[in-house]
């Protein structure tokens, strides 16, 4: 296992003595606190309560007047809308959002769906085509769009007006779309530049429904009723926690207390949150791949479904399906990464592409995740497309590399590629896998140093083992939800010792630690392969982490828990900084 660099910022300790009397708190949270950026107490407040006023207002982005006014008019003539969605959470979950917020406003849409494995990724002329004889004036893309610049013109020749609301990264030119809402476009100055694709469909419902003229009252209840699934769809789409996502992740998962939508109550029950609140990690792993087997196994139409219809038993029936075909996903995608897993990796490559004939098309982006987490480099997984014959697929990054700028570097390669930074897709001649193979190591190399090859330690603050406590636990709690670009806080203590370790479960460790008379135990996942390391009477510095424990709450113990992240020998030597 490649050891693992420890990073800690230098933090001021006077400025954590500042705020721990400013806020009344304990030294843990203060310490994250400052190292966040977060060093003076309103900002503070601000982050540790986050408040519904603090959404921007929407008609802060760029061209959401013209695509507000294009939409009443819609609306009054009663004209044929279609929303133009994707096939993962964040598509279908902006797909609902904008066709219930135009029904509220007065009107009635229709919606497509893209296939996966059938149509791929994007807009698609035909689909276009398939509109302009239905009778469309009007289509709003929802979570794509950004780069279909020929399909909008299609869209212009056969009399359709197009809204392109998404969050993807724009090429140089836009489409000429009659308004093109997305935070990422170099002239848009809204300020929060990491909305997901619901969460701009929502800023569109918002500005919508601003119109209606309703009490305060009333337009907050609607926009707060939407936010519930503007959290899923953030969560799920790995968008930084930070800024206005904070703020709709929030109330969102607040939000999910109180369920009156039948196809939101039934995903719930079938996860498991009968009577619980999700935490945003448990909406990352058991609602989000329920909502996303969908697409990736067949189509997600069902999920749109399940959202809009107002039968408790058809969303019922729709939720036990989502979850029988997220068992089958998880199965598939064990026998794929299995292979993956097998093959050798030179530890001198920058960047890796596997290729599968047969492989299933659906789980191709979630195996890239996993191997990019064991890897610790950009990686891709592609699959041949038995009805082209194209090779298709997925990518997935590290922190230090930007996926969609290797891509462009390489755009020839390509029949068609898009993404993120840490996150793309690209279909390519078969032929060509090679040489993509070769070019996307070769690209990686002249980027990546060998440092960002190792993972990281990225530590909060360090504490002794005294200061974490219930009360100091329930504070650094404050700090959810967490996820990306608000990871659950890494503490790090030095110097303790190791007072016993056991194995449980074959694979996990439980280790009770020492230092100046304070114990603390802590559970210690996929361990036991370490416990030479974890020695009684070994002396260590340790990096842990603390979050809920329901199921020790319902035993009766403290309902929280320390998690073992990594640990060193105490004389290895001082952080990385």
């Amino acid at each position: 296992m490649a050891q693992a660099r420890w990073i800690l910022p230098d933090t001021d300790p006077a400025t954590v003595e500042r705020l721990m009397a400013a806020l009344h708190i304990g030294r843990p949270l203060a310490a994250v606190l400052v190292n966040r950026g977060l060093v003076d107490a309103t900002s503070a407040r601000c982050f540790l309560s986050p408040a519904f006023e603090e959404l921007h207002d929407p008609l802060g982005m760029r061209d959401m007047q013209p695509a507000i006014e294009r939409l009443q008019r819609a609306i009054a003539a009663e004209e044929k809308i279609l929303i133009y969605g994707d096939y993962d959470v964040d598509g279908t979950s902006a797909v609902v959002i904008l066709t219930k917020g135009i029904a509220l406003a007065g009107g009635a849409t229709n919606y497509h769906v893209p296939h996966r494995l059938k149509d791929g990724y994007g807009m698609r002329s035909e689909v276009v085509e398939q509109a302009a004889a239905d009778g469309v004036k009007l289509i709003v893309s929802v979570d794509t769009g950004i780069r279909a610049s020929e399909v909008v013109m299609r869209a212009n020749e056969l009399g359709i007006d197009v809204i392109v609301t998404d969050h993807h990264l724009p090429e140089t030119d836009l489409p000429p779309a009659l308004a093109v809402l997305n935070p990422s476009r170099p002239d848009c100055i809204y300020p929060e530049k990491n909305l997901c694709g619901a969460g701009v469909a929502f800023k569109l419902v918002q500005a919508l429904l601003a119109n209606r003229q309703w009490p305060p009252e009333k337009y907050r209840r609607v926009c707060e009723s939407f936010l519930k699934l503007v959290a899923i769809a953030t969560v799920a789409d790995v968008v930084p926690l930070t800024g206005e996502n904070r703020v709709m992740v929030k109330h969102g998962l607040d939000g999910l207390g109180d369920v009156r939508n039948p196809g939101l109550r039934a995903i719930l029950d079938v996860a498991g949150f009968s009577e619980k609140l999700p935490s945003a990690r448990e909406v990352a792993f058991r609602i989000a791949p329920r909502m996303n087997a969908a697409g990736r196994m067949d189509t997600a139409r069902a999920v749109v479904e399940m959202f809009l219809t107002n039968d408790p038993a058809r969303a019922k029936d729709l939720a036990q399906q989502l979850h029988d075909q997220n068992t089958e996903r998880q199965s598939v995608e064990a026998e794929v990464r299995e292979i993956c897993a097998s093959t050798a990796v030179d530890e001198s490559a920058g960047a890796l592409v596997y290729y599968g004939e047969d492989w299933h098309r659906g789980v191709l982006g979630i195996v890239a995740s996993r191997l990019v987490e064991r890897l610790h480099r950009p990686v891709f997984v592609l699959s041949r497309n038995s009805e082209d014959g194209m090779a298709t697929g997925s990518g997935r990054s590290i922190e230090a590399f930007h996926l969609l700028e290797a891509l462009e570097s390489m755009s020839d390669l390509f029949v068609r590629f898009g993404g993120h930074a840490h996150a793309a897709g690209v279909t390519l001649e078969v032929s060509r896998v090679e040489e993509f193979r070769s070019r996307f190591n070769a690209y990686a190399l002249t980027r990546l140093s060998p440092e960002d090859f190792l993972p990281v330690v990225e530590i909060d603050g360090v504490v002794e083992l005294r200061d974490i406590d219930e009360a100091a636990v329930t504070e650094v709690l404050r700090l959810a939800p967490f996820g990306h670009g608000n990871e659950p806080p890494t503490f790090a203590a030095r110097n303790v010792e190791v007072a016993s370790t056991s194995v449980f479960a074959d694979k996990h460790l439980r280790v009770v630690l020492r230092q100046n008379g304070r114990s603390l135990t802590m559970k210690a996942w996929n361990f036991a392969e370490r416990v030479g390391e974890l020695a009684v009477g070994a002396r260590l510095d340790v990096a842990f982490a603390v979050e809920e424990d329901a199921y020790s709450a319902a035993r009766g113990y403290p309902p929280w828990c320390a998690i073992l992240r990594e640990v060193r020998s105490a004389a290895q030597g001082a952080f990385i900084g």
